[in-house]
């Protein structure tokens, strides 16, 4: 195992590396691996040229033909500003230095806005599979309000030759129903062009924090899985759980007292191997999120999470703020430092 990696985890070393999975046995799981098309996504309802657009998917960067992806997404500049997004590095207010970075980073594919992609995709949709989100949080309109609109078509998206479309769904917000209807929409036209699926299964309600945070409890982000992969993401992108028990707290819905005596414990591998079940046991692939920059620790930080992800049986990290509010180089050292920890054959499923 790499020295470095094991230097990053620090004193979590044991704690994580070392960690067997007693709650769901990885023996029930689809997990990621170089033959993961054919074994679990050639047997699905897909037209072919979506599974062709997955494999171009699978099939670029460092971590080509591993069953594993690393993306970048850069698509914060909507809803967190522009300012908040690329004052920490004024290159990316140029949008060929985000493909720049994907490029040289090693990554699957660049995540990004219509205009950001569009502006450069006659020069580089064909070097990297582009994901193109269709629909966005702004938050310019006063008062703000929290609700994912459309932004654009998915047959844009095509034109320009993206390999997929990506969207978010705020999970119990008053808007939700609404937004599962546009983006089950949206995912079926995608499907019949040929494009891949990834769905951002995100919790937005303010009732969802009482004595502690829960939009990002193993539980609830778990049923947000489900309800994504109901509607045929091919790939769920979902942020760490970081706690449980959001149901109990919050006294709503419906669950079962065995998902937190027997499915899960309070160790966040365990936490995240429930997030993987919910995406019926990996037939879709789960990616976390790297999270919001904190500067010097972000390295140490990004690799923990990808251990987290890969020893729960996830299939990668898409990791931006901590990539691109950084000098290029620093950037993409911590990309190929995330992708280290899924090509290291010593940290195995737990």
């Amino acid at each position: 195992m790499s020295s470095t990696i094991t230097e990053l985890l620090g004193e979590d070393q044991k704690y994580l590396l070392e960690h067997r999975c007693e709650t769901i046995d990885s023996s029930r799981l689809h997990l990621p691996g170089p033959d993961f098309l054919e074994r679990v996504l050639c047997g699905t309802d897909r037209n072919q040229r979506v599974v062709n657009n997955l494999a171009r998917l699978f099939g670029h960067g460092r971590l080509r033909d591993t069953g594993y992806v690393s993306i970048l997404p850069v698509d914060q500049g909507i809803e967190h500003s522009a300012g908040a997004s690329f004052a920490p590095n004024l290159d990316y207010f140029d949008p060929e230095n985000i493909v720049k970075l994907a490029i040289e980073g090693g990554c699957n594919a660049v995540a990004s806005t219509f205009g950001v992609l569009g502006a450069v995709s006659r020069k580089y949709a064909h070097r990297i599979p582009f994901l193109v989100k269709i629909n966005h949080n702004e938050l310019l309109s006063y008062p703000n309000t929290y609700d994912q609109v459309m932004f654009g078509q998915v047959d844009r998206a095509h034109d320009m030759g993206a390999t997929a479309v990506g969207a978010t769904i705020y999970f119990g917000s008053p808007e939700s129903r609404r937004q599962i209807v546009e983006v089950a929409e949206s995912f079926e036209r995608a499907h019949e062009l040929g494009l891949a699926t990834v769905l951002w299964c995100y919790l937005r309600n303010p009732a969802f924090k009482t004595d502690q945070d829960y939009h990002t409890s193993a539980d609830l982000t778990g049923q947000a899985n489900h309800l994504g992969v109901t509607i045929q993401a091919d790939i769920i992108k979902q942020k760490l759980p970081t706690n449980n028990g959001g149901y109990n707290a919050i006294a709503f819905g419906k669950t079962s007292p065995l998902v937190y005596q027997k499915l899960t414990t309070d160790h966040p591998i365990d936490l995240c191997r429930y997030q993987v079940a919910n995406c019926f046991m990996g037939r879709a692939g789960l990616i976390n999120s790297g999270g919001a920059s904190s500067g010097a620790s972000d390295l140490a930080e990004a690799v923990k999470t990808a251990v987290i992800n890969k020893r729960a049986g996830g299939t990668g990290l898409i990791s931006g703020r901590k990539a691109f509010q950084r000098p290029m180089p620093e950037g993409v050292e911590l990309l190929h430092k995330i992708q280290d920890v899924y090509l290291d054959k010593e940290i195995t499923v737990a």
